[in-house]
């Protein structure tokens, strides 16, 4: 069966640094310039990329393997492309100076380099040196703080359309020494590209961490500098079983990071979220701890009758007004301010919506938060709750494992729950057909009607 014309198969193995591999030689510029040389030729339909694991000629790569016919090439960079593309993909003549021709000389390499990998596996095993993934896994912190740093900082923009480190470092008024060793980084993780002593940002920085970006993400991803902070306290979190410092008295530069990072996430979801609960036939919907508005924004620009009342806290209201006024639904999505744990909700909803909130909450308070979502519903009126929901045993997925943790380091009781536990909770504050819609990305639905 060949559904394409022809398959390519470029290997991007990454392996510990030091040892050959196609990443290290720079597979991903080649598979990038691949991609965007066959969309400008218009072959999207003919030839299908694939990025895949080690074929066993480390030493040689980039290399890719083009099929039907089963032509192996070597030492692929991003100038070798057009001429690929043109000779192979078009006129259908393999490029002969970088394909391996001699087959028996081609497999000895592959067996060769495969047997010197198990000789290795067995030493590190015999030697009882740690695997190389747990390892990085206990250093990634080490990128993330680059990375947050560079954020807090705003060092992107002070990079701008290109700057030396010393120049850098007299805009931020830090040190030019430090500064230069963290811009290095940067570069060596490739988030900034360093030509001739000076630096620039790349297509991906450009585009979301400076102050100018097209799509800006620097506020939002300050929220994660911050969790950096709480997630430090951990070993003494799982030690008291708590949170260390609570939320209590945070201020403006925690709230408005975090609303920004929920609003993003939010609006990348709200889409998906309007048609799975099916926005047409609601009228008054009430958004609990609807933060910037992003979903109560969703809902009502899919139904023109709907109208919408986010409860959030008073700091937050701000925040959703300035939104809601720019989506040109002020009319129809109001915001008063209340406290999720203790407010009664009034009457008349038939829609009431909960997101990411049920985690901040003790099983107690989620169990009072239902009663009284329900007692706000019209007979038939339905609770849709998006969370992170754990499989029963607790361990899958991994994301919402691990935002238990980001729980217990940031609030005095919440967690991830599991679908059980939900169920439970809805049918003990007087829901029925309870139910879970699974969506794409990391949270799902409970929905269950009154």
């Amino acid at each position: 069966m060949e559904p394409f014309r022809y398959h390519v198969f470029v290997c991007d193995q990454q392996k510990p640094e030091g040892v050959p591999c196609c990443a290290a030689r720079g597979s991903a510029r080649t598979i990038e310039t691949l991609r965007r040389e066959i969309g400008a030729r218009g072959l999207e339909d003919d030839v299908q990329i694939t990025a895949c694991g080690s074929i066993g000629l480390c030493e040689h790569g980039p290399n890719m393997i083009v099929y039907p016919e089963g032509v192996w090439y070597s030492g692929v960079t991003p100038e070798d492309v057009p001429e690929i593309v043109t000779s192979h993909f078009e006129n259908d003549t393999p490029v002969e100076r970088l394909a391996r021709m001699d087959e028996a000389a081609l497999r000895a390499e592959i067996l060769g380099n495969r047997e010197k990998m198990k000789a290795g596996l067995r030493v590190k095993a015999a030697s009882g040196a740690l695997p190389d993934d747990l390892a990085e896994r206990m250093r990634a912190f080490q990128e993330s703080r680059a990375i947050l740093t560079a954020l807090e900082l705003d060092l992107f923009s002070a990079v701008g359309e290109g700057s030396s480190a010393e120049q850098v470092a007299a805009r931020l008024k830090t040190h030019p020494r430090a500064t230069e060793m963290l811009l290095n980084a940067l570069a060596a993780m490739g988030l900034l590209a360093k030509r001739d002593g000076r630096f620039h940002n790349t297509p991906v920085t450009a585009r979301h961490f400076t102050s100018d970006a097209p799509h800006p993400a620097r506020l939002a991803s300050l929220h994660t500098a911050h969790l950096w902070a709480t997630w430090s306290n951990l070993t003494e979190s799982v030690r008291t079983g708590t949170a260390v410092q609570g939320p209590e008295g945070r201020g403006a530069d925690w709230t408005e990071p975090f609303i920004a990072a929920m609003h993003r996430n939010a609006s990348e979801r709200a889409g998906l979220v309007v048609r799975a609960v099916d926005a047409q036939s609601v009228t008054r919907m009430l958004d609990v701890g609807g933060g910037s508005g992003a979903y109560s924004i969703a809902f009502a620009k899919a139904n023109p009758k709907l109208c919408a009342e986010i409860v959030d806290l008073a700091a937050v209201g701000p925040i959703a007004r300035k939104h809601i006024a720019e989506a040109g639904v002020a009319d129809r999505v109001h915001v008063s301010a209340g406290d999720l744990r203790t407010d009664h909700f009034g009457q008349g909803y038939d829609l009431v919506f909960v997101s990411a909130i049920c985690h901040m909450l003790s099983e107690d308070e989620n169990r009072d938060l239902f009663r009284r979502c329900r007692e706000a519903l019209v007979p038939g009126g339905r609770l849709v709750v998006q969370d992170f929901i754990l499989e029963p045993d607790k361990t899958a997925p991994r994301f919402a494992a691990l935002f238990a943790l980001n729980m217990l380091v940031g609030t005095r009781a919440g967690s991830s729950y599991s679908e059980p536990e939900y169920a439970g909770w809805l049918g003990e504050a007087g829901f029925g057909e309870i139910r879970r819609v699974s969506l794409a990305g990391p949270a799902d639905l409970m929905i269950a009607v009154r």
